[in-house]
């Protein structure tokens, strides 16, 4: 196969690798099982502009793309419902879609999972036209990525420990806010603390992230906890894959949700694939199928299959 790999020097583990070594490594991995590859390396700020012209290119059958969750999604958005698939270099801090894709951990052990990979379909969902590969959030999650993303750090441990700094404050002073959530024919007005879209239902007792990349629905998860306690609880019980047994997370299932804010808006953002984003006043979220094409483990392919 021909791959086109993009690296966003900025993003994820990547600013803190030596990119010279890993780039040859990419070469002689995939080039001596057979395949070729271009590797561009680029600022965080031009990588949309460097993924818009690989995703334009008619020679290539993969793009690689390497960086935090932003990075992804944004090449996910770029191949969707298109012929070329996407490998996902796990380089950010959690790689939550690429646990879900069955992709080794190690940059190494993805590289070489490449080497003898297998193309298949699986699922890609849309808030208000936009792409994304694992979640929609808004509330607790949003928050917490606003803290964060106003400390310094400067790798995958500082980060961490600044997502969990942001999380205790965020705890102590959560989020409140009226909306309507339309679930196929049902309609809930209520007041959340936080509401985690999915795509694809979470897996259980492990990290969020789904065991079903094509399982064809979101996973709708809406947190009402409002005090200390129960909010720890709510995150703890997400954080380990027990949101089933969780008593402040509800969950529902479905093809397309719709999401209305009633309380001023302005004030909050949502994340989308780890990203801050405006948050509408009316965000419609639905599941695209089979829409994207992705490189994956040939075992994975084949436990996928089976």
């Amino acid at each position: 196969m021909r791959f086109a790999a993009v690296l966003n020097r900025d993003g994820g583990t990547l600013r803190t690798t030596d990119l010279s070594a890993l780039t040859d490594r990419m070469r002689q991995t995939l080039e001596a099982a057979g395949h070729s590859i271009d590797i561009d390396i680029v600022a965080g700020k031009e990588i949309v502009a460097a993924l818009d012209k690989v995703a334009a290119r008619r020679d290539i059958d993969v793009v690689l793309a390497g960086g935090g969750d932003g990075t992804i999604s944004a090449a996910a958005g770029r191949l969707m419902n298109g012929k070329k698939a996407l490998a996902v270099l796990p380089a950010g801090t959690m790689n939550l879609f690429a646990r879900g894709l069955g992709i080794p951990q190690t940059i190494d052990g993805a590289l070489k999972s490449f080497a003898d990979g297998e193309i298949m379909a699986v699922d890609i969902a849309s808030a208000n036209g936009r792409p994304f590969v694992h979640q929609f959030s808004i509330g607790l999650h949003a928050r917490m990525v606003k803290l964060r993303d106003n400390m310094e750090f400067a790798s995958r441990l500082g980060k961490i420990r600044a997502s969990a700094k942001a999380a205790w404050t965020t705890i102590n002073n959560p989020p409140a806010m009226k909306v309507t959530l339309k679930v196929g024919e049902a309609e809930i007005v209520t007041r959340i603390s936080g509401i985690g879209i999915s795509n694809n239902l979470f897996g259980e007792g492990h990290l969020p992230y789904a065991d079903n990349p094509a399982g064809g629905v979101l996973g709708i998860y809406v947190t009402v906890a409002r005090q200390r306690g129960e909010l720890v609880r709510a995150l703890f019980d997400m954080a380990r894959g027990r949101w089933r047994d969780s008593d402040h997370v509800e969950t529902h299932q479905a093809d397309k949700a719709i999401v209305k804010i009633h309380t001023g808006s302005k004030k909050f953002g949502a994340v989308i694939d780890g990203e801050l984003v405006k948050l509408e006043r009316e965000t419609t979220i639905q599941i695209h199928p089979g829409a994207l094409n992705v490189l994956v483990p040939a075992q994975a392919a084949q436990a996928k299959a089976a």
